[in-house]
């Protein structure tokens, strides 16, 4: 399978920062793949280099064989770009949005109205095509984006963080719409803040923390890294205090409190669900629920990026007040 993007040793420096650093990458067609980094990895910058709207410092990249500096007009035909904060003209209607980015993007004009149709239907928007788009709710906003970079059926879809600040519905259509883009040959470059997001779309994922990739490969292999180790997540009747007792417990290697569960890192699951029965019955608990857990890719990401969880949680919610 051929590379549609491909970049060596990509750079870009801002002053004393660097926020890429010698990036090797490369992205097959008609796949969907996924970059993973915490806040300021180097995800937007990367794509900002990639899609023409900053220049790299050094290193070379190609957009289904168009160098990006050499050929920057063939590379940007290649490609749509949706970015994380929707840059469609809010006084104007859907229809007039779309038939204004096809102009823009020189489709020609005995195709326009049949192409903006196509998109407004397939997004579900055709029945508010002539609505103001400043009375669109975010996610019909995001939608109405999205459907705005494809207009000149490009063959590569870059989405930065395309269901940031979205309710769950909306989310789930934006979801859906990849899904089917990509099934009908488009192939995806996505970044996300949302783990189990990347987990349920990319055939392939990279991890870039402080500029760098650390890790490219699909899901599966990445939480196969974790190795064998095992956890337990459990809620008991009453969760106050009980991190410290569960820690004690000979087979426990390590708690965490989640909601109202606890999740445990132990060696031997069978073992561990025993002795948790027992403790349950000495301290008066009664079990709600217990399931065993395979290693997740938060955990390889956490483990390849040093970010904790709670880490994450807070970057997560920075995303979605910057949105609002």
């Amino acid at each position: 399978m051929n590379a549609i993007i491909k970049t060596q040793k990509l750079t870009k420096q801002y002053g004393d920062t660097v926020a890429v650093n010698n990036l090797d990458l490369e992205v097959l067609e008609g796949e969907i793949f996924g970059l993973l980094g915490p806040n300021g990895a180097g995800k937007t910058t990367t794509i900002r280099m990639l899609t023409g709207q900053t220049k790299p410092t050094s290193g070379t990249a190609t957009i289904a064989n168009h160098d990006i500096i050499q050929q920057p007009t063939k590379a940007k035909q290649q490609i749509g770009v949706v970015p994380d904060v929707s840059n469609i003209y809010e006084e104007m209607s859907a229809w007039d949005n779309l038939i204004f980015a096809a102009h823009l993007y020189g489709v020609p004009k005995i195709d326009r109205e049949k192409r903006a149709k196509e998109f407004l239907e397939l997004f579900e928007l055709y029945e508010r095509r002539k609505d103001r788009v400043a009375n669109y709710s975010r996610g019909m906003k995001r939608r109405l984006t999205i459907a705005a970079a494809l207009i000149h059926k490009p063959k590569l879809l870059f989405l930065d963080e395309p269901t940031s600040g979205l309710d769950v519905q909306s989310s789930r259509m934006i979801r859906k719409l990849m899904k089917e883009l990509n099934d009908n040959g488009v192939t995806i470059f996505l970044t996300t803040h949302y783990i189990e997001e990347a987990d349920q779309l990319c055939q392939r994922i990279a991890i870039i923390n402080k500029g760098q990739i650390v890790a490219v490969d699909n899901p599966e292999k990445l939480k196969a890294s974790m190795g064998e180790r095992q956890a337990i997540e459990i809620s008991f009747s009453m969760s106050r205090d009980l991190e410290a007792k569960l820690k004690d417990l000979r087979c426990v290697n390590d708690v965490s409190i989640l909601g109202d569960k606890c999740r445990l890192r132990v060696d031997d699951a069978s073992e561990a669900v025993l002795s948790l029965v027992d403790f349950a019955r000495e301290n008066n608990l009664k079990i709600i629920s217990i399931n065993t857990l395979k290693p997740n890719l938060e955990e390889a990401f956490v483990r390849l990026t040093g970010l904790s969880p709670e880490v994450m949680k807070t970057e997560i919610e920075s995303v979605k007040k910057k949105e609002e």
